[in-house]
Protein backbone atom coordinates (compact mmCIF):
# COMPACT_ATOMS: atom_id res chain seq x y z
CA UNK A 1 0.00 0.00 0.00
CA UNK A 2 1.35 3.53 -1.07
CA UNK A 3 2.03 5.40 1.86
CA UNK A 4 -0.03 9.20 1.67
CA UNK A 5 2.63 11.62 0.84
CA UNK A 6 2.34 14.41 4.04
CA UNK A 7 1.90 18.00 3.23
CA UNK A 8 5.08 20.19 3.46
CA UNK A 9 5.46 23.25 5.62
CA UNK A 10 4.64 25.46 3.21
CA UNK A 11 1.04 23.73 2.36
CA UNK A 12 0.40 23.87 6.42
CA UNK A 13 1.31 27.65 6.60
CA UNK A 14 -1.07 28.60 3.90
CA UNK A 15 -3.67 26.43 5.44
CA UNK A 16 -3.13 28.45 8.60
CA UNK A 17 -3.17 31.25 6.69
CA UNK A 18 -6.78 30.74 5.65
CA UNK A 19 -8.14 29.29 8.99
CA UNK A 20 -6.44 32.04 10.64
CA UNK A 21 -8.70 34.64 8.10
CA UNK A 22 -11.40 32.91 8.37
CA UNK A 23 -11.75 32.99 12.02
CA UNK A 24 -10.86 36.57 11.84
CA UNK A 25 -13.86 37.42 10.02
CA UNK A 26 -15.94 35.23 12.05
CA UNK A 27 -14.67 37.07 15.32
CA UNK A 28 -15.14 40.37 13.89
CA UNK A 29 -18.99 40.16 12.79
CA UNK A 30 -19.78 37.76 15.05
CA UNK A 31 -18.38 37.85 18.61
CA UNK A 32 -19.38 41.24 20.27
CA UNK A 33 -17.04 43.80 21.70
CA UNK A 34 -16.05 42.87 25.46
CA UNK A 35 -13.23 41.91 27.81
CA UNK A 36 -13.18 38.19 26.61
CA UNK A 37 -12.88 39.68 22.72
CA UNK A 38 -10.57 42.55 22.96
CA UNK A 39 -8.16 41.71 25.87
CA UNK A 40 -8.09 37.61 26.10
CA UNK A 41 -8.41 36.65 22.73
CA UNK A 42 -7.25 39.27 20.13
CA UNK A 43 -5.20 41.32 22.35
CA UNK A 44 -4.52 38.85 24.65
CA UNK A 45 -3.77 35.02 22.84
CA UNK A 46 -3.35 35.76 19.10
CA UNK A 47 -1.31 39.05 19.97
CA UNK A 48 1.08 37.64 21.95
CA UNK A 49 1.82 34.13 20.01
CA UNK A 50 1.62 36.08 16.67
CA UNK A 51 4.11 38.51 17.55
CA UNK A 52 6.21 36.41 19.88
CA UNK A 53 6.72 34.03 16.56
CA UNK A 54 8.14 37.48 15.03
CA UNK A 55 10.63 38.45 17.75
CA UNK A 56 11.75 34.96 17.35
CA UNK A 57 12.07 35.55 13.55
CA UNK A 58 13.73 39.13 14.82
CA UNK A 59 16.20 37.37 17.28
CA UNK A 60 17.25 35.38 13.73
CA UNK A 61 18.08 38.07 11.67
CA UNK A 62 21.34 39.54 12.64
CA UNK A 63 23.49 36.25 13.30
CA UNK A 64 21.73 34.60 10.81
CA UNK A 65 22.85 37.51 8.07
CA UNK A 66 26.19 37.99 9.68
CA UNK A 67 27.14 34.51 9.40
CA UNK A 68 25.67 33.62 5.89
CA UNK A 69 27.73 36.94 4.41
CA UNK A 70 30.69 36.44 6.27
CA UNK A 71 30.44 32.19 5.34
CA UNK A 72 29.75 32.99 1.82
CA UNK A 73 32.44 35.83 1.07
CA UNK A 74 34.68 33.33 3.11
CA UNK A 75 33.70 30.59 0.21
CA UNK A 76 34.06 32.46 -2.52
CA UNK A 77 37.69 33.17 -1.52
CA UNK A 78 39.11 35.04 -4.32
CA UNK A 79 39.10 39.20 -3.59
CA UNK A 80 38.90 39.86 -7.20
CA UNK A 81 36.08 37.16 -7.90
CA UNK A 82 34.19 38.31 -4.99
CA UNK A 83 34.38 41.84 -5.73
CA UNK A 84 33.18 41.32 -9.31
CA UNK A 85 29.84 39.03 -8.28
CA UNK A 86 29.63 41.88 -5.57
CA UNK A 87 29.38 44.69 -7.84
CA UNK A 88 27.29 42.64 -10.36
CA UNK A 89 24.43 41.74 -7.38
CA UNK A 90 24.75 44.99 -6.26
CA UNK A 91 23.95 46.94 -9.43
CA UNK A 92 21.17 44.16 -10.48
CA UNK A 93 19.51 44.74 -7.13
CA UNK A 94 19.76 48.76 -7.00
CA UNK A 95 18.68 48.62 -11.27
CA UNK A 96 15.46 46.20 -10.31
CA UNK A 97 14.32 48.56 -7.54
CA UNK A 98 14.38 51.65 -9.27
CA UNK A 99 12.23 49.99 -12.17
CA UNK A 100 10.13 48.60 -9.76
CA UNK A 101 9.34 51.85 -8.35
CA UNK A 102 8.56 53.14 -12.51
CA UNK A 103 5.85 50.09 -12.44
CA UNK A 104 4.54 51.28 -9.35
CA UNK A 105 4.34 54.58 -10.80
CA UNK A 106 3.11 54.01 -13.47
CA UNK A 107 0.25 51.77 -12.32
CA UNK A 108 -0.71 54.51 -9.63
CA UNK A 109 -1.12 57.12 -12.60
CA UNK A 110 -2.95 54.86 -15.12
CA UNK A 111 -5.33 53.66 -12.50
CA UNK A 112 -5.81 56.55 -9.99
CA UNK A 113 -6.46 54.77 -6.34
CA UNK A 114 -6.90 57.79 -4.69
CA UNK A 115 -9.72 59.85 -6.46
CA UNK A 116 -13.04 59.37 -5.08
CA UNK A 117 -11.83 58.45 -1.80
CA UNK A 118 -13.04 60.64 1.10
CA UNK A 119 -10.82 60.96 4.21
CA UNK A 120 -12.97 60.05 6.27
CA UNK A 121 -13.39 56.79 4.40
CA UNK A 122 -10.68 55.26 5.56
CA UNK A 123 -9.83 53.78 8.74
CA UNK A 124 -6.86 55.88 10.45
CA UNK A 125 -4.40 54.36 12.56
CA UNK A 126 -1.47 56.16 14.90
CA UNK A 127 1.75 56.99 12.50
CA UNK A 128 5.40 57.79 13.65
CA UNK A 129 7.49 59.72 11.43
CA UNK A 130 10.78 58.69 10.08
CA UNK A 131 13.53 61.43 10.62
CA UNK A 132 14.96 62.53 6.96
CA UNK A 133 19.03 61.63 6.85
CA UNK A 134 21.10 63.28 4.74
CA UNK A 135 22.31 61.37 1.55
CA UNK A 136 25.71 62.09 3.13
CA UNK A 137 24.83 60.56 6.42
CA UNK A 138 23.12 57.79 5.01
CA UNK A 139 27.11 56.77 3.15
CA UNK A 140 29.02 57.39 6.40
CA UNK A 141 26.70 55.13 8.22
CA UNK A 142 27.30 52.27 6.55
CA UNK A 143 30.84 51.94 8.16
CA UNK A 144 30.56 51.07 11.70
CA UNK A 145 31.93 52.88 14.25
CA UNK A 146 31.25 50.12 16.60
CA UNK A 147 30.52 46.80 14.40
CA UNK A 148 29.23 45.23 18.00
CA UNK A 149 26.86 48.02 18.58
CA UNK A 150 25.31 47.84 14.68
CA UNK A 151 25.17 44.20 15.39
CA UNK A 152 23.12 44.88 18.86
CA UNK A 153 20.85 47.79 17.50
CA UNK A 154 20.15 45.88 14.41
CA UNK A 155 21.66 47.98 11.49
CA UNK A 156 22.12 46.00 9.02
CA UNK A 157 24.07 47.93 6.67
CA UNK A 158 27.37 48.44 8.83
CA UNK A 159 26.72 44.68 10.03
CA UNK A 160 27.34 43.21 6.47
CA UNK A 161 30.03 45.77 5.95
CA UNK A 162 31.53 44.35 8.77
CA UNK A 163 30.47 40.57 7.62
CA UNK A 164 32.36 41.07 4.11
CA UNK A 165 35.30 42.72 6.07
CA UNK A 166 35.83 39.24 8.40
CA UNK A 167 34.84 37.01 5.59
CA UNK A 168 37.53 38.63 3.23
CA UNK A 169 40.12 38.71 5.60
CA UNK A 170 39.19 34.90 6.52
CA UNK A 171 39.74 33.69 2.92
CA UNK A 172 43.07 35.99 2.38
CA UNK A 173 44.43 34.20 5.88
CA UNK A 174 43.44 30.33 4.80
CA UNK A 175 44.82 27.82 7.05
CA UNK A 176 46.18 30.43 9.73
CA UNK A 177 43.06 31.22 11.01
CA UNK A 178 41.12 28.02 10.08
CA UNK A 179 39.71 27.81 13.96
CA UNK A 180 37.65 30.91 13.10
CA UNK A 181 36.93 29.86 9.57
CA UNK A 182 35.55 26.56 10.97
CA UNK A 183 33.57 28.23 13.97
CA UNK A 184 32.18 30.84 11.43
CA UNK A 185 31.02 27.99 9.36
CA UNK A 186 29.51 25.40 12.39
CA UNK A 187 27.98 28.91 14.04
CA UNK A 188 26.13 29.54 10.18
CA UNK A 189 25.26 25.82 10.69
CA UNK A 190 23.39 26.45 13.40
CA UNK A 191 21.95 29.41 12.99
CA UNK A 192 20.34 27.41 9.75
CA UNK A 193 18.70 24.91 11.84
CA UNK A 194 17.75 27.23 14.31
CA UNK A 195 15.38 28.87 11.42
CA UNK A 196 14.26 26.10 9.98
CA UNK A 197 13.27 25.20 13.68
CA UNK A 198 11.97 28.33 14.54
CA UNK A 199 9.76 27.71 11.25
CA UNK A 200 8.11 24.89 12.98
CA UNK A 201 6.06 27.29 14.83
CA UNK A 202 5.20 28.97 11.85
CA UNK A 203 2.21 27.21 10.87
CA UNK A 204 0.46 28.95 14.59
CA UNK A 205 2.62 32.30 14.45
CA UNK A 206 0.75 32.80 10.87
CA UNK A 207 -2.72 31.73 12.17
CA UNK A 208 -2.32 33.92 15.29
CA UNK A 209 -1.48 36.91 13.44
CA UNK A 210 -3.73 37.00 10.30
CA UNK A 211 -6.92 36.22 12.86
CA UNK A 212 -6.13 39.31 15.28
CA UNK A 213 -5.83 41.28 11.70
CA UNK A 214 -9.11 40.32 9.95
CA UNK A 215 -10.90 40.72 13.73
CA UNK A 216 -9.79 43.97 13.90
CA UNK A 217 -10.91 45.31 10.58
CA UNK A 218 -13.14 42.23 9.16
CA UNK A 219 -13.73 43.23 5.29
CA UNK A 220 -14.98 47.11 6.26
CA UNK A 221 -11.24 48.22 6.21
CA UNK A 222 -10.73 46.50 2.59
CA UNK A 223 -13.78 47.94 0.65
CA UNK A 224 -12.83 51.89 0.01
CA UNK A 225 -9.45 50.83 -0.57
CA UNK A 226 -9.67 48.31 -3.12
CA UNK A 227 -8.23 50.53 -5.64
CA UNK A 228 -5.03 50.69 -3.84
CA UNK A 229 -4.68 47.19 -3.26
CA UNK A 230 -5.13 46.24 -6.62
CA UNK A 231 -2.89 48.84 -7.85
CA UNK A 232 -0.28 47.58 -5.45
CA UNK A 233 -0.92 43.50 -6.45
CA UNK A 234 -0.97 44.53 -9.51
CA UNK A 235 2.26 46.35 -9.83
CA UNK A 236 3.89 43.40 -7.86
CA UNK A 237 2.33 40.79 -10.70
CA UNK A 238 4.41 42.79 -13.14
CA UNK A 239 7.76 42.99 -11.85
CA UNK A 240 7.55 39.29 -10.08
CA UNK A 241 5.86 37.51 -13.30
CA UNK A 242 7.21 39.90 -16.34
CA UNK A 243 9.84 42.21 -15.03
CA UNK A 244 12.01 39.61 -13.57
CA UNK A 245 11.58 36.51 -15.86
CA UNK A 246 12.28 38.61 -18.84
CA UNK A 247 15.72 39.54 -16.96
CA UNK A 248 16.22 35.87 -16.16
CA UNK A 249 15.94 34.89 -19.79
CA UNK A 250 18.01 37.91 -21.19
CA UNK A 251 20.69 36.82 -19.17
CA UNK A 252 20.72 33.36 -18.78
CA UNK A 253 18.16 32.00 -21.58
CA UNK A 254 17.20 29.56 -18.96
CA UNK A 255 12.83 28.82 -18.84
CA UNK A 256 11.36 31.95 -16.38
CA UNK A 257 8.35 29.13 -16.03
CA UNK A 258 10.46 25.93 -14.74
CA UNK A 259 12.22 28.77 -12.35
CA UNK A 260 8.92 30.13 -11.08
CA UNK A 261 7.25 26.04 -10.48
CA UNK A 262 10.72 25.13 -8.68
CA UNK A 263 10.51 28.06 -6.96
CA UNK A 264 7.00 28.76 -6.00
CA UNK A 265 6.88 26.68 -2.55
CA UNK A 266 9.71 29.22 -1.36
CA UNK A 267 7.41 32.01 -2.57
CA UNK A 268 4.62 30.51 -0.74
CA UNK A 269 6.63 30.45 2.45
CA UNK A 270 7.88 34.26 2.10
CA UNK A 271 4.38 35.50 1.55
CA UNK A 272 2.39 33.19 4.75
CA UNK A 273 5.76 34.73 7.15
CA UNK A 274 6.04 37.87 5.74
CA UNK A 275 9.59 38.20 6.39
CA UNK A 276 12.57 37.96 3.69
CA UNK A 277 14.88 36.66 6.48
CA UNK A 278 13.10 33.97 7.71
CA UNK A 279 13.01 32.44 4.17
CA UNK A 280 17.19 32.71 3.51
CA UNK A 281 18.07 29.07 4.11
CA UNK A 282 14.75 28.02 2.35
CA UNK A 283 15.89 30.02 -0.52
CA UNK A 284 19.48 28.98 -0.65
CA UNK A 285 18.48 25.20 -0.25
CA UNK A 286 16.14 25.62 -3.12
CA UNK A 287 18.42 27.24 -5.12
CA UNK A 288 20.95 24.52 -4.66
CA UNK A 289 19.04 22.21 -5.23
CA UNK A 290 16.68 22.39 -7.26
CA UNK A 291 18.57 24.99 -9.74
CA UNK A 292 21.96 24.01 -9.91
CA UNK A 293 23.37 27.37 -8.12
CA UNK A 294 26.24 27.59 -6.11
CA UNK A 295 25.80 27.60 -2.63
CA UNK A 296 29.22 29.75 -2.81
CA UNK A 297 27.25 32.63 -4.55
CA UNK A 298 23.79 32.16 -2.74
CA UNK A 299 24.85 32.02 0.29
CA UNK A 300 26.16 35.96 -0.40
CA UNK A 301 23.83 37.02 -2.59
CA UNK A 302 21.04 36.26 -0.78
CA UNK A 303 21.28 37.27 2.85
CA UNK A 304 22.64 40.35 0.67
CA UNK A 305 19.35 40.41 -1.07
CA UNK A 306 17.06 40.00 1.97
CA UNK A 307 18.77 43.50 3.34
CA UNK A 308 19.18 45.81 0.32
CA UNK A 309 17.04 44.32 -2.25
CA UNK A 310 12.92 45.20 -1.17
CA UNK A 311 11.60 45.97 -4.60
CA UNK A 312 8.01 44.80 -3.61
CA UNK A 313 8.40 47.63 -0.80
CA UNK A 314 9.22 49.93 -3.23
CA UNK A 315 6.24 49.11 -5.23
CA UNK A 316 4.26 49.95 -1.97
CA UNK A 317 5.68 53.18 -1.36
CA UNK A 318 5.67 54.52 -5.27
CA UNK A 319 1.73 53.55 -5.59
CA UNK A 320 1.08 54.98 -1.50
CA UNK A 321 2.84 58.28 -2.60
CA UNK A 322 -0.02 58.27 -5.77
CA UNK A 323 -2.62 57.69 -3.42
CA UNK A 324 -1.76 59.72 -0.43
CA UNK A 325 -1.53 62.97 -3.21
CA UNK A 326 -4.49 62.29 -4.40
CA UNK A 327 -6.70 61.81 -1.68
CA UNK A 328 -4.82 65.08 -0.03
CA UNK A 329 -5.96 66.77 -3.78
CA UNK A 330 -1.91 67.74 -4.25
CA UNK A 331 -0.46 67.56 -7.58
CA UNK A 332 2.77 65.91 -8.25
CA UNK A 333 5.49 66.84 -11.06
CA UNK A 334 7.92 65.06 -13.20
CA UNK A 335 10.70 66.39 -10.93
CA UNK A 336 9.10 65.16 -8.02
CA UNK A 337 8.06 61.86 -9.50
CA UNK A 338 11.74 61.27 -10.61
CA UNK A 339 12.72 62.50 -6.98
CA UNK A 340 10.47 59.39 -5.55
CA UNK A 341 11.89 56.98 -7.65
CA UNK A 342 15.45 57.83 -6.29
CA UNK A 343 14.65 58.13 -2.42
CA UNK A 344 13.04 54.97 -2.63
CA UNK A 345 15.35 53.36 -3.96
CA UNK A 346 17.77 54.63 -1.38
CA UNK A 347 15.41 53.84 1.41
CA UNK A 348 14.98 50.42 0.27
CA UNK A 349 18.61 49.66 0.88
CA UNK A 350 19.23 48.96 4.42
CA UNK A 351 15.47 48.31 5.23
CA UNK A 352 15.44 45.37 7.55
CA UNK A 353 13.51 42.25 6.65
CA UNK A 354 10.68 41.91 9.06
CA UNK A 355 6.92 42.50 9.03
CA UNK A 356 5.91 46.36 7.67
CA UNK A 357 8.70 47.83 7.85
CA UNK A 358 8.35 49.69 4.73
CA UNK A 359 5.60 51.73 6.49
CA UNK A 360 8.36 53.33 8.10
CA UNK A 361 10.88 53.74 5.50
CA UNK A 362 7.60 55.48 3.53
CA UNK A 363 8.16 58.31 5.40
CA UNK A 364 11.20 59.40 4.36
CA UNK A 365 10.19 59.12 0.90
CA UNK A 366 6.76 61.46 1.55
CA UNK A 367 8.99 63.76 3.14
CA UNK A 368 10.85 64.31 0.09
CA UNK A 369 8.51 65.22 -2.15
CA UNK A 370 6.67 67.12 0.27
CA UNK A 371 3.58 65.04 1.37
CA UNK A 372 2.13 64.46 5.00
CA UNK A 373 3.46 61.93 6.69
CA UNK A 374 -0.39 61.52 8.26
CA UNK A 375 -1.67 60.19 5.37
CA UNK A 376 0.57 56.82 6.14
CA UNK A 377 -2.29 56.16 8.70
CA UNK A 378 -4.60 55.74 5.72
CA UNK A 379 -2.71 52.53 4.69
CA UNK A 380 -1.52 51.27 7.92
CA UNK A 381 -5.00 48.90 8.59
CA UNK A 382 -4.43 46.63 5.38
CA UNK A 383 -0.96 46.49 5.35
CA UNK A 384 -0.48 43.12 6.63
CA UNK A 385 -2.21 41.62 3.76
CA UNK A 386 0.31 43.53 1.00
CA UNK A 387 3.39 43.17 2.94
CA UNK A 388 2.61 39.38 2.50
CA UNK A 389 2.97 39.52 -1.29
CA UNK A 390 5.43 42.20 -1.41
CA UNK A 391 7.80 39.94 0.46
CA UNK A 392 7.26 36.94 -2.06
CA UNK A 393 8.64 39.38 -4.45
CA UNK A 394 11.57 40.66 -2.55
CA UNK A 395 12.86 37.71 -2.64
CA UNK A 396 11.88 36.11 -5.48
CA UNK A 397 14.20 39.36 -6.75
CA UNK A 398 16.91 37.95 -4.51
CA UNK A 399 16.07 34.18 -6.17
CA UNK A 400 16.83 35.90 -9.87
CA UNK A 401 19.65 37.79 -9.25
CA UNK A 402 21.43 34.82 -7.73
CA UNK A 403 20.90 32.23 -10.63
CA UNK A 404 21.88 35.44 -13.18
CA UNK A 405 24.93 36.23 -10.79
CA UNK A 406 25.41 32.36 -10.94
CA UNK A 407 25.21 31.43 -14.05
CA UNK A 408 28.01 34.48 -15.46
CA UNK A 409 30.04 33.33 -12.97
CA UNK A 410 30.01 29.87 -14.30
CA UNK A 411 28.85 28.57 -11.06
CA UNK A 412 25.88 26.99 -11.69
CA UNK A 413 24.76 23.15 -12.69
CA UNK A 414 22.65 23.74 -15.56
CA UNK A 415 21.48 20.00 -15.91
CA UNK A 416 19.75 20.20 -12.14
CA UNK A 417 17.87 23.52 -13.31
CA UNK A 418 16.73 21.23 -16.35
CA UNK A 419 15.70 17.99 -15.05
CA UNK A 420 11.56 18.49 -14.25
Amino acid sequence: MKEKKKPGLSTIIFISLISGALLGVLIHYYVPSGYFKDTILVGGIFYVVGQGFIRLMQMLVVPLVFCSLVCGSMAIGDTKTLGKVGVKTIGFYLCTTALAVCVALATALVVNPGHGIALDAVEKSEVTAAETAKFADTLLNIIPKNPIGAMANGDMLPTIVFALFVGVLLAKLGGKASTVSNFFSQFNDLMMEMTMAVMKLAPIGVFCLIAKTFSEIGFSAFLPMLKYMGSVTFALAVQCFIVYQILLFVFTRLNPMKFLKKFAPVMMFAFTTATSNATIPMSIDTLSKKMGVSKKISSFTIPLGATVNMDGTSIMQGVAVIFIAQVYGISLTPAQLLTVVATATIASIGTAGVPSVGLVTLAMVLNSVGLPTEGIALIMGIDRILDMMRTAVNITGDAVCTTIVSYQNKSMDVNVFKES
